[in-house]
């Protein structure tokens, strides 16, 4: 996640890791890995260790879901820790 995060500094307002997504019953939903804000829209990054993109697509869907009712959600990406590859999705 740090390598990540070192890498969009430069591109991005603001970057956030481990963000907390909370249900109207103030109940941990989900966590965004890393929320990065340019201007008034957002991309999140899901990280996960190994190449798990179903997984990963389906987190990024539920955080979609969630975010885009309050915020403008940009794009969605896939990281993968041991490949070190990013993927739009």
């Amino acid at each position: 996640v740090d390598r990540l995060c070192d890498s969009l500094w430069s591109r991005y307002d603001l970057v956030l890791q481990h963000v907390p997504l909370y249900s109207s019953r103030k109940r941990c939903v989900a966590e965004i890995d890393v929320l990065a804000v340019a201007g008034s829209s957002y991309d999140i990054y899901e990280v996960k260790c190994s190449y798990r993109l179903a997984k990963a697509r389906r987190q990024l869907h539920k955080i979609r879901k969630i975010l885009s009712q309050d915020s403008q959600v940009r794009d969605s990406f896939f990281y993968c820790g041991a490949s070190h590859k990013l993927v739009r999705l």
